[in-house]
């Protein structure tokens, strides 16, 4: 039977979302988030089955606004090394929202082996599959290391700039002591360190050596 049009689903999932976030999804109460969607628990199981199921709901309605601008980035007819400064600056630009879906994320992903296991999935056909598939590109055009393993080189341009941009977002004010540069300026430093590595560039001889 089709589903009635209707605003319900986004508002239980925006109920859910703040309820997931203040008591876990194992602790989050269905009639709670029914009262806060201004609807009933029936309706909760009409649209979600079950609690994992409004769970990858909550994250998947903040999930794909990310991955349609990865995939965006990654698109580009640009250079692999420009396409991946993209996708670093997006990760560096999170939301509030994108940020507390994120935390939502490990947090959960760490208490439920069943929920690590639906994301996984999920990220499988997602970002990860956008990676790889860009990594694959970058090595058929040269500009990537063919004698890398492709996964090998995709867990390298998450963990060297991904990740980075992802903590510092999620950490907040809480790096500030480190004195980090900022946006994209940050971005571009991540950029070098992947593409170029953290070792000094050899000095180019002066035409007055190369003519000796």
């Amino acid at each position: 039977m089709a589903r009635p049009r209707s605003d319900i689903e986004p508002r239980i999932v925006h109920a859910a979302r703040r309820r997931f976030l203040e008591d876990g999804v194992d602790g989050a109460s269905l009639r709670n988030i029914a009262r806060d969607a201004g609807t009933n628990i029936g309706m909760i199981y009409y649209y979600f089955p079950t609690k994992d199921d409004l769970f990858l709901a909550v994250v998947e309605e903040i999930y794909e606004k990310v991955l349609l601008d990865l995939e965006t980035a990654l698109a580009a007819a640009e250079p692999f090394e420009a396409r991946v400064a993209a996708v670093y600056r997006r990760a560096g630009s999170l939301t509030d929202d994108e940020v507390d879906v994120f935390r939502l994320v490990v947090r959960e992903a760490m208490v439920s082996s069943s929920r690590l296991d639906r994301l996984v999935e999920r990220f499988k056909r997602g970002h990860i599959a956008l990676m790889l598939r860009a990594v694959a590109e970058g090595m058929a055009n040269g500009e990537v290391d063919t004698r890398l393993h492709p996964v090998i080189a995709t867990l390298s341009t998450f963990a060297l700039g991904i990740a980075p941009q992802m903590i510092r977002r999620v950490a907040g004010g809480r790096m500030d002591w480190l004195d980090l540069p900022e946006g994209k300026a940050f971005a571009e430093q991540l950029v070098h360190v992947l593409f170029r590595g953290i070792t000094p560039r050899p000095t180019e001889p002066s035409s007055e050596e190369t003519s000796r």
